[in-house]
């Protein structure tokens, strides 16, 4: 949500009990460096269709499906096809 603001995701967590996690590790690295380069693959084959993206997006999905089970998000499709295991929340 680009317009929330400190506060409102400091309640919004703190109601909703989730837990957040600031690190990264050199595995969240790794997958999300294979993810990205498995996009950047798909994206050279004909009418594929994908935009380009940026290593840290798949940092974002590689970090819930490694150190958590869940990704909350507003768009799951952006995360589907690189982490078709990983459960998300719309």
């Amino acid at each position: 949500m680009p317009k929330a603001t400190r506060s409102f995701v400091a309640q919004f967590l703190a109601a909703t009990h989730l837990v957040t996690d600031f690190s990264l590790d050199e595995s969240v690295s790794q997958e999300a460096g294979a993810a990205h380069a498995a996009c950047t693959q798909r994206r050279r084959q004909p009418r594929e269709g994908f935009s380009k993206r940026l290593l840290v997006e798949f940092s974002a999905g590689a970090h819930p499906m490694l150190k958590v089970d869940r990704l909350l998000t507003s768009d799951a499709r952006r995360y589907r096809v690189a982490f078709p295991k990983l459960l998300m929340i719309p």
